[in-house]
């Protein structure tokens, strides 16, 4: 089977180029949000994996308005992605969603009054949305484009506990599913590789989240962070880790995604840390980018696709 642009999986660059026309880019901002299990109402330390400088660009500051940063996060990816003619706000560092609707309304109005932001993307937790939210994001979707990224992690309480999520599997579940039915786009994110998981279990999770009205999915491969509770945790027990090689990684990748529901659009394989954050490189100095062509060319080698094993 074939998707768009000859891939062997459900590919977001080619579903932005169906949405929009053209390459669309996300513009990274910290609006300065918390979130629930950091200031004591789920749970004080936030997740055991995050440290959010890891992954925020440098220009990426909440003591800058929402205007600065996008227009320097556009200055910034215009070296990088030339071809980008269109720009998403991304809401991305701890929860955007965690504060009252009118503050919400002040900080997204902001992006969207920018002349080159096409949409948003709120990535929160399912813990910090509720119906007033919810229909807001309903009405606003109608005149923009708006997807809403939870951060699902795990379908495991047992890990979800471990890690300090704060709370549990089927709490999470149901507000995808509420979310969904307001007619908002929906996605989530999925850790591979907590302590505790088998590559079994890992792999099993495919059907359970191949039920869930998503349209869009990110992977990762545990990463540990320098300055967070599982860097602490991997020193004192490194043993409880199993860390995916490169080329483990990369078979896992394609017996997920075989079983993964086809019609999600797959955002990313992988997440990047920059080198100096991290406790060690099992990869290398590999980009998320060159690790997707080798799941690729496996999903060729193989001749295998997103879905084959899917069942309905």
């Amino acid at each position: 089977m074939q998707f768009t642009g000859n891939k062997r999986y459900n590919s977001y660059n080619e579903y932005f180029k169906r949405t929009f026309g053209s390459r669309v880019q996300k513009v990274s901002i910290d609006a300065g949000f918390t979130c629930p299990n950091r200031d004591g109402k789920a749970g004080l330390g936030g997740c055991t994996y995050c440290n959010n400088d890891a992954f925020n660009p440098s220009y990426c500051q909440p003591s800058k308005s929402i205007t600065q940063q996008i227009n320097e996060g556009i200055e910034f990816h215009k070296v990088r992605y030339r071809r980008a003619m269109k720009y998403l706000a991304y809401f991305q560092t701890y929860s955007n969603t965690y504060a009252p609707l009118n503050h919400l309304k002040e900080i997204y109005n902001e992006a969207l009054q920018h002349p080159d932001i096409i949409g948003l993307v709120i990535g929160t937790r399912t813990d910090c949305m509720d119906d007033e939210k919810l229909q807001y994001f309903a009405s606003l979707s109608k005149e923009c484009y708006v997807i809403i990224e939870y951060g699902l992690e795990s379908t495991s309480n047992m890990t979800l506990a471990a890690i300090n999520r704060g709370h549990t599997f089927e709490q999470a579940e149901a507000m995808i599913r509420k979310t969904a039915s307001y007619g908002i786009k929906t996605g989530i994110h999925l850790i591979f590789g907590l302590p505790g998981e088998s590559r079994e279990e890992m792999l099993s999770r495919a059907e359970v989240v191949s039920e869930l009205p998503l349209n869009t999915i990110k992977f990762h491969q545990l990463q540990i962070v320098k300055d967070t509770k599982m860097a602490l945790q991997f020193v004192e027990n490194p043993d409880f880790f199993t860390l995916f090689s490169l080329d483990e990684y990369v078979e896992f990748i394609v017996a997920f995604i075989e079983r993964l529901n086809p019609d999600f659009v797959i955002e990313r394989f992988t997440g990047e840390v920059p080198p100096r954050f991290l406790m060690s490189q099992p990869w290398g100095s590999l980009r998320a980018d060159q690790v997707a062509v080798m799941i690729e060319a496996e999903l060729e080698k193989r001749d295998t696709w997103q879905g084959r094993l899917f069942k309905k």
